[in-house]
């Protein structure tokens, strides 16, 4: 899975944000078209095309530098949205169209109630309020969603003209903020409270997966470890990726709990890996809001049986933005038991390099963002180039995640990265699977 195809140069990718332009969209569309067997059903094509309110506003109140950088989060959370909660096996494009205007297309089987479901989730990811990071008021933009299913007779410049006519009568209309080109709503048949209701039986039952994403050194492919990742597979709407899950436990007030049941059994299932191998573990904001969460967190490793100073911990920048001095002090405690610090999604957001040096960071991990186009573009090339020398500087250490190709990983080896993890080598697996690779 990609969501931009390897022979994409310059003038098919948005200058701003990365994603594929209108043009990439258009052809895309056509290929996933004219390459599907005809003697089959119809290409299965969803859409949704994602409107930004109050851009405009941003850009008068705050300057275009903020509305840009508004724009280029946005532009990373629906990445990473169509990264967690899209099928891995089948394709799909994120491309900015113009303005505040993005959209979302898979070529993939899906039900009406889930791809409706998907938008409201989406929609929820990119209405949290954006830091800024010079300190000021964070941004808010509120999206709306318009959404459909490609027929036989549809094209895409059919399927863009009815997106971009349901759009604007949302826009003129004040409707709902997630609406279908025909204007039949799908029953979704779980209500935010319903799910979040769902989501702590599942907790309680044990029915949250834990799966493992295998980590390699770059200079000789051996395993390194393994970054444990969460999925659920909901009865009624199918598989839910991490980010979203949270999205939920955090409307349930359940975060922490939440973080503390995946880290438990991530813990526990990691203690039969062999003695060389290190476990990653996410936390979030609500685990360094604890003023007693790095003793909190030896415990649950002492308990487990996991040695300490086998674990990499990773925070996202939005974690710091919070709270720096609190955020040093915890990690300063983690630092005493042995545990190690990464930077996670590193270049995904403002890039803050102070925390580099303030803080007590071991490694970064590059956003998988920062591959797209690295072969091609000699600008996204020196990008890298500076990271890793920085990194290099001040004695950090650098996996690069969302490695797909070996020209990608031939590439950051040889400009020095260490470690990485991808599906060139390994999709995210069950326990059972992960133990079978690193005992094989």
């Amino acid at each position: 899975m990609a969501s931009m195809p390897d022979d994409t140069f310059d003038d098919m990718r948005d200058a701003l944000t990365g994603l594929g332009n209108q043009p990439l969209a258009r052809e895309t569309i056509a290929r996933w078209q004219r390459d599907w067997p005809p003697d089959t059903i119809a290409c299965p094509i969803q859409a949704m095309l994602i409107t930004l309110g109050r851009i405009d506003t941003v850009n008068v109140a705050f300057g275009e530098s903020a509305g840009d950088g508004a724009l280029v989060e946005v532009a990373q959370r629906i990445k990473h949205f169509a990264g967690d909660e899209l099928e891995s096996s089948n394709a799909w494009l994120a491309a900015r169209l113009n303005g505040g205007n993005f959209l979302l297309v898979a070529r993939q089987q899906c039900s009406r109630e889930r791809w409706q479901w998907l938008a409201e989730a989406l929609a929820d990811a990119i209405a949290v309020p954006i830091p800024n990071p010079e300190g000021g008021a964070s941004l808010r933009l509120w999206p709306r969603i318009a959404l459909m299913r490609m027929t036989p007779a549809d094209d895409p410049d059919s399927m863009l003209d009815r997106l971009s006519e349901l759009a604007t009568r949302m826009r003129e209309s004040n409707r709902r903020r997630i609406d279908w080109s025909t204007g039949e709503q799908a029953r979704l048949g779980r209500s935010n409270q319903q799910l979040e209701a769902d989501l702590l039986e599942a907790i309680d039952r044990n029915e949250i997966e834990i799966l493992f994403q295998p980590q390699y050194a770059l200079d000789d492919d051996r395993l390194i470890g393994a970054e444990a990742l969460a999925r659920w597979d909901h009865p009624l709407i199918g598989r839910i990726g991490g980010g979203t899950l949270f999205q939920i436990a955090e409307r349930a007030d359940q975060v922490a709990h939440m973080s503390r049941h995946i880290a438990t059994r991530a813990l526990i299932q990691a203690v039969q890996w062999p003695e060389d191998l290190r476990l990653s573990v996410n936390i979030t904001p609500a685990d360094l809001a604890a003023e007693n969460f790095a003793i909190d967190f030896a415990n649950l490793a002492e308990m487990a049986g996991f040695p300490l100073d086998r674990i990499t911990l990773e925070i996202i920048e939005q974690v710091l933005l919070a709270d720096l001095d609190r955020v040093s002090r915890v990690l300063d405690q983690l630092k005493l038991f042995g545990i190690r610090i990464a930077l996670d999604d590193f270049g995904a957001g403002f890039c803050n390099f102070r925390y580099l040096k303030v803080l007590p960071i071991d490694c970064i991990k590059l956003d998988r963002s920062m591959l797209d186009g690295v072969i091609e573009d000699e600008r996204d090339l020196a990008v890298i180039r500076a990271i890793v020398a920085m990194a290099d500087a001040l004695g950090l250490k650098v996996l690069a995640e969302g490695v797909e190709t070996e020209a990608q990983r031939e590439l950051l080896r040889s400009e020095g990265c260490e470690y990485y993890q991808g599906f060139l080598r390994a999709e995210p697996m069950t326990a059972d699977d992960f133990l079978a690779l690193a005992t094989r």
